[in-house]
């Protein structure tokens, strides 16, 4: 799910760099720019975070609701994240988001400094005065990794912000005056409705400790989220604001629940508290979060900030990003410096670190479960990131890679469904978006040496996320072989994805000595072959008796049977049988020749105009950069004589879609994927079929790149005479010898080593063409019946 994004440009950040290509040896943090994101759609937090952190701390510029008068607004999907670079005003700062996601929910317990009178609803950006919001400016705003900042222009309150994992901190300068009040509005969410809200509480423990949680039903139609939250100073006044209409108010009528009244709860609550700012101090805030209880939150802040020292807890963060970034050390241009590690950044945000600091998680049942030798981790944006962001975990955090598959088969086993994740996050699955591809993603790990964890219990996963005949056209698919258009409206997507995730299994399986199963998902893995419709040379979705879908119109992307994409695109979706698929098509010159034109044609604008998902800006020809369908589109040159057109594809993407500037991005980050993409490529090698172990080779984009790959190793890309016209691969080699493989493996990344490209200003059309220097396909490694 992807929209228009960018690359923003750090406020007040300057490199003293020159134009000459940059060894980062130190320091990689001074690279990354945190603002990322569009002035049209949504877009990632440029707050505070740390790696894989619970918290993602963040200025949120708006209350846009999802609906009006009963209808969806389409202006909301611009606040998939909070925070829109153009908007003159910020209403507070939450502690939950998630990181460029064409969907949204999350904005947990907002919180707002102001001054003078109090205010208790966020206003309008059109009158700000109307409401707590303030309006800003970003010649006093700036960010770097686990760090912001932003003068409230009509409060005169400089607000900053740091994270651990659990804890957000806050420290808000206030001008010379007698009070201040922090607004805590419980009812605030992104995307939000009236209801969504089931119940908030908020309880005064003390006169510097507040706790409390909140119940909401979004994306995630049943969602707890707890938190303990502790001020520098005493309150000296609190209350809260409520246009809940009860009809039975039981004997709490007794209070008055609005003024110093230490339970406060509602489905509609504002809550305030007052200090006294007059000696100058700043009032800081530590804000804990836990899914399971305000007892989680109160030992997560205790052993993550147990004091009051912002610098330190800003210094640390800052530290937790460079230790996990400075994992890969690359030569390049600085703009191209820029990109990588703010693309690295996005990266590593999410999946977020789910369980407290003593293990224990909610789990998707309900109940509190304890992670025994693992982490719990949340937010599965699968449709998106089992294609490059789960492979690069693979690389360069094995670990928590692990600690991800754990976390998917503990899913799994609290499903009622007995269902692996889809798109879940909070302990909860919302459904979104097609396929079972959490099975490529512990395929994947698995065959990559990543083991820790039950293998049969995972084997049987797998299995049965398969089968669930009841699910998304699954019934369908094994009895017809494909899935119908009349029975399912994004069949054909359907179809070439499942058949995907269908070859992992059967690798699973092969690699198990299970070869019964094995046998059986090899063939469902050729199921893209039974909507292949050689009349119009094309995939194309097919009906229950076996007819065609009439008016057929390869341009198309809605009622098609395709999903955020039209046949143009999809009909390339077969990475398991590349060669197979050139096969159908007629052979390599046809294919090579419908690759040229995807490429060079022009799609009119009625054929995306409808979509909230693609726009002009990420399109090359007809080609998508800025949606997941097409990632792995540019490097299926590799399978033809040709290897050399994917160098002239990659760099003109590199170039032209990922800039650091704003709208830079071509497409929403999706929780990291559009950023693994540019990883992988910019270093020359991209994971077209996660599984076979293999990376299939490009065009290397930055001089040189060392990747830390554990105990001790480093592999080394080197670009020789890499330049903007010296673009296209001479000749390779790997550990000194000639390589004229169109791929490399796995193993040879892990075992650490040196790959060496030599670069020129044209192809060298003998490279990487003899038969054996293909990457896998079913159709030429694996021996089974083509006949369907």
């Amino acid at each position: 799910m992807n929209r228009r994004n960018g690359f923003l440009l750090l406020i007040g950040f300057c490199l003293a760099l020159t134009a000459q290509a940059q060894t980062k040896t130190a320091d990689v943090c001074s690279y990354v720019d945190p603002f990322i994101g569009t002035q049209e759609m949504g877009h990632t937090l440029p707050g505070a975070t740390v790696p894989f952190g619970m918290v993602q701390l963040s200025p949120e510029t708006d209350t846009i609701p999802y609906s009006v008068n009963g209808r969806y607004n389409g202006e909301v999907y611009r606040y998939c994240a909070g925070y829109q670079y153009t908007d003159p005003t910020i209403v507070g700062f939450a502690h939950t988001h998630f990181s460029g996601t064409g969907h949204s929910d999350l904005g947990d317990f907002l919180i707002m400094p102001t001054t003078g009178e109090l205010q208790l609803n966020p206003g309008t950006a059109e009158n700000p005065e109307s409401g707590y919001r303030s309006r800003f400016s970003h010649e006093h705003e700036s960010a770097s990794p686990g760090y912001y900042q932003v003068l409230l222009q009509d409060y005169d309150i400089n607000a900053e912000l740091t994270t651990s994992t659990h804890v957000g901190m806050h420290r808000y300068s206030y001008p010379k005056t007698d009070i201040g009040h922090i607004i805590l509005d419980m009812n605030y969410n992104i995307y939000n409705y009236d209801g969504k809200v089931i119940w908030a509480s908020v309880r005064v423990e003390n006169d510097t400790l507040v706790t409390g949680y909140r119940i909401t039903r979004g994306w995630a139609r049943n969602r707890y989220l707890y938190f303990a939250m502790t001020f520098s100073k005493p309150i000296k006044n609190y209350g809260m604001k409520s246009d809940e209409k009860l009809v039975y108010k039981g004997f709490w009528r007794k209070f008055d629940e609005s003024k110093n009244f230490p339970q406060m709860e509602s489905r509609n609550m504002v809550n305030f508290f007052d200090f006294d700012v007059s000696d100058g101090q700043p009032v800081e805030i530590k804000f804990a979060l836990s899914a399971v209880s305000t007892e989680g939150a109160l030992k997560n802040l205790q052993a993550e900030i147990p004091g009051w020292d912002f610098e330190q807890v800003k210094s640390k963060a800052s530290s937790d990003w460079e230790k996990e970034l400075e994992k890969v050390q690359v030569e390049a241009a600085p703009d191209k410096l820029k990109a990588f590690y703010t693309s690295l950044y996005h990266a590593f945000i999410n999946p977020i670190t789910y369980s407290d600091v003593d293990g224990k998680y909610r789990g998707l049942d309900g109940n509190i479960y304890q992670a025994d030798g693992f982490t719990d981790y949340t937010v599965f944006s699968l449709w998106d990131t089992y294609r490059a962001l789960h492979p690069l975990f693979t690389v360069l955090q094995p670990k928590r890679a692990n600690d991800m598959v754990v976390s998917m088969l503990k899913h799994y086993e609290q499903s009622v469904h007995h269902l692996l994740p889809v798109w879940s996050h909070f302990a909860n699955e919302n459904w979104c978006m097609i396929g079972y591809h959490a099975v490529p993603v512990i395929v994947d790990a698995y065959e990559k040496g990543i083991r820790n964890y039950d293998i049969e219990k995972a084997f049987e996963a797998v299995v049965n996320s398969s089968t669930h005949k009841s699910y998304d056209g699954i019934g369908e698919y094994m009895q017809y072989g494909y899935v119908p258009f009349d029975k399912v409206s994004n069949s054909a997507s359907l179809t070439l994805e499942y058949a995907y995730d269908d070859w992992t299994i059967a690798k699973f399986a092969q690699s198990l000595g299970k070869t019964d199963e094995a046998s059986t998902y090899l063939k469902r893995a050729l199921s893209y072959q039974n909507l292949f419709d050689p009349s119009v040379g094309f995939i194309r979705a097919k009906n229950a008796d076996g007819s065609w879908k009439k008016d057929f119109n390869a341009l198309k992307t809605t009622g098609e049977g395709y999903i955020e994409g039209n046949a143009w695109n999809y009909s390339f979706y077969e990475p398991q049988d590349v060669a197979g698929y050139i096969r159908l098509m007629g052979g390599e010159k046809k294919f090579t020749a419908r690759l040229d034109s995807l490429f060079e044609m022009h799609l009119p604008d009625e054929f995306f105009e409808e979509s909230e998902d693609i726009d002009r800006v990420g399109i090359v020809g007809g080609y998508v950069q800025g949606n997941e369908p097409s990632h792995h589109v540019p490097y299926l040159y590799a399978w033809t004589s040709s290897p050399w057109k994917t160098a002239e594809k990659i760099h003109h993407i590199i170039d032209t879609k990922y800039n650091p500037e704003p709208d830079g991005l071509c497409g929403n980050d999706d929780c990291g994927q559009m950023s693994a993409w540019y990883i992988f490529s910019s270093i020359g090698f991209y994971p077209v079929c996660p599984g076979t172990n293999q990376y299939v080779i490009g065009s290397p984009c930055v001089n040189q790149a060392s990747i830390e790959v554990g105990d001790g190793k480093t592999f080394t890309m080197k670009a020789n005479k890499l330049s903007e016209k010296n673009i296209y691969i001479q000749s390779v080699t790997l550990n000194g010898k000639a390589w004229d493989k169109t791929y490399i493996n796995h193993e040879d990344l892990m075992n650490g080593g040196e790959l060496v490209f030599n670069m020129g200003p044209k192809p060298n059309k003998k490279w990487g063409v003899a038969a054996d220097s293909k990457p896998y396909s079913i159709s030429t490694e694996d021996t089974i019946s083509t006949n369907r």
